[in-house]
């Protein structure tokens, strides 16, 4: 299977730290100093410590922001 035959299925898209932070308009630090509160969307850690964000669970938190706003 080509590289570029693995795209992800819809839903199951995962951004970098540096791809959300991109999309938020956020600085990274930000999105670090959320994740030590609890703040922040769900994250998954990869074995080789890095972090991704699924598009599912991004879209959800966003949604709660908005309910609560």
């Amino acid at each position: 299977m080509k590289a570029k035959d693995r795209t992800p299925v819809t839903g199951t898209e995962q951004l970098t730290v540096e791809q959300l932070c991109a999309e938020l308009q956020v600085a990274r630090s930000t999105f670090y100093q959320w994740r030590q509160l609890g703040r922040g969307p769900r994250c998954v850690r990869l074995p080789n410590g890095a972090i991704r964000v699924r598009r599912a669970d991004l879209d959800a938190w966003l949604a709660a922001l908005a309910d609560a706003a």
